[in-house]
C-alpha cells in the first residue's frame, strides 16, 4: 500500500508504547491514568442512562443538559461566560484538542508549544499541516514570558498546558494573562489544555479564557473523575470556531458516547468531594516519590500540579530502572528539551511507589 506523507510522519506516542509493553510484575509509575475508581453517583447515572436505552446517537454538539452542566462549571470555577452553545462535547480530550488544531491550523502555520510538553500537541499539528515549535521552558519549568513573546510574532496559535504534562508545573496568573493578551495583539489564538486544573498543590489554577477572546479551552471529566475510559471531554470557544469545529467532531466521531454524557452530567452538576479527596492523596504519593527520588541524588523542581514529576536522568541509569521492574517514560517522548529526563506518574498507590523507589534504589 502507498500511505500518506501526513501517517508516515506522524510518530506512535511513546507513552503508549512503553504502557502496553509493561511485563506483568512491573510496577507501571509510566501511565497517566487515575488509579481511583469513577465516583459512584456517576456510575449510576451511566448504569441509569443504559437502563432507559439513552444509547443512541445524541445531536453532534453534545447532550444538552451536559453543555448546561458544563457551562455553569465554567462559571463556578473557572469565572469564564461560556455559553452551552459555546461548547462541543468530544470523546475525551484527544478530540478536543483534534478538532482545535484542525479547525485553526492551516497549511505551514507555526504552532507553539511547551518543550518539554504533551506528545499530541506536535503530533495533533502535523496532522493539521501545520509546523510545530517547542518553546523552551526555563530551569523549573516555567514559561519564559518574553521568549514566548518572540514566539509568537510569527505564530498562528499557541496551545498553553497548565497545570503541565509532563513538568507539573502550574503558571502564575501573571504570566498567563501576559501570554494570551500578546498573542491576541498579534492575532494568535492559544488552545488552553486544563485537564489537570484540580490537581494544583501550593498553588491556584489560573483559566486562560478570563485573559482574552482569542482563546479555546480544553478539559475533560478523564483526570478530573477517573474517567479515562469514559471517553469524555468537551472544547469550549468563541460561536464561529464552535461553528468550524462541530465539522471536524461530526465527521471524526458523530457525537461523544451517549452513555458516557449521562453519566457526565452527574459528575459536573455532583459535588467535587471525590476530586477533592483524589487531589488530597496525590499530594501525599507527591512528596513520598519526590522525597525518596532526592535521597537518591535526582535534584529537579518539586511538581505543582498534575501528577507528574520530570526526574533528570541519562539513558543508561533510565535502562536500568526499567530493567529493574519500574515502567517511567523516557524524556524524548515529550520533546527535544526532554532527552536526559525521565517522567513518572504519581498515580498510583502509596505501596506501588514505595515498591518503584526500592527498586530504583537497587538499580542506581
Amino acid at each position: 500500500m502507498k500511505f500518506s506523507e501526513r501517517a508516515r510522519t506522524v510518530e506512535m506516542s511513546g507513552i503508549r508504547k512503553f504502557f502496553q509493553n509493561a511485563g506483568p510484575d512491573a510496577v507501571n509509575l509510566g501511565i497517566g491514568q487515575p488509579d481511583f475508581p469513577t465516583p459512584e453517583h456517576i456510575k449510576r447515572a451511566g448504569i441509569e442512562a443504559i437502563e432507559k436505552n439513552l444509547t443512541g446517537y445524541t445531536n453532534n454538539y453534545g447532550v444538552p443538559e451536559l453543555r448546561e452542566a458544563i457551562a455553569g462549571k465554567f462559571k463556578r470555577e473557572n469565572g469564564l461566560s461560556y455559553a452551552a452553545d459555546n461548547i462541543i462535547v468530544t470523546a475525551g480530550a484527544g478530540e478536543a484538542l483534534h478538532i482545535a488544531v484542525e479547525s485553526l491550523v492551516g497549511k505551514g502555520d507555526t504552532v507553539l508549544y511547551q518543550d518539554p510538553g504533551f506528545v499530541s500537541y506536535k503530533e495533533c499539528t502535523v496532522i493539521a499541516g501545520g509546523t510545530p515549535k517547542g518553546i523552551p521552558l526555563d530551569d523549573k519549568f516555567h514559561i519564559d514570558v518574553e521568549r514566548c513573546k518572540e514566539a509568537l510574532d510569527n505564530a498562528a496559535v499557541l496551545i498553553l498546558n497548565s497545570p503541565g504534562n509532563p513538568t507539573g508545573a502550574v503558571e502564575s496568573e501573571e504570566s498567563i494573562k501576559a501570554i494570551v493578551q500578546y498573542a491576541e495583539d498579534k492575532g494568535a489564538v492559544v488552545i488552553s489544555d486544563e485537564v489537570y486544573e484540580h490537581f494544583v498543590y501550593e498553588k491556584k489554577h489560573y483559566s486562560a479564557g478570563c485573559y482574552g477572546d482569542n482563546v479555546v479551552t480544553v478539559n475533560a471529566a478523564s483526570k478530573t473523575f477517573s474517567m479515562t475510559g469514559w471517553r469524555l471531554g468537551y472544547v469550549a470557544g468563541p460561536k464561529d470556531f464552535i461553528e468550524q469545529a462541530v465539522k471536524i467532531h461530526q465527521y471524526c466521531q458523530t457525537c461523544a458516547s451517549s452513555v458516557s454524557q449521562y453519566a457526565a452530567i452527574a459528575a459536573y452538576n455532583g459535588s467535587i468531594a471525590c476530586v477533592d479527596e483524589m487531589r488530597r492523596e496525590y499530594a501525599v504519593r507527591r512528596d513520598l516519590l519526590y522525597n525518596g527520588l532526592k535521597e537518591l541524588g535526582f535534584d529537579f523542581p518539586k511538581p505543582e500540579g498534575a501528577f507528574y514529576m520530570l526526574v533528570p536522568m541519562d539513558r543508561k541509569q533510565f535502562e536500568k530502572i526499567l530493567a529493574a521492574g519500574v515502567v517511567a517514560i523516557p524524556g524524548d517522548a515529550f520533546g527535544e528539551n526532554a532527552k536526559d529526563y525521565a517522567r513518572f506518574s504519581y498515580a498510583a498507590s502509596r505501596e506501588n511507589i514505595a515498591e518503584a523507589l526500592r527498586r530504583i534504589a537497587t538499580a542506581v
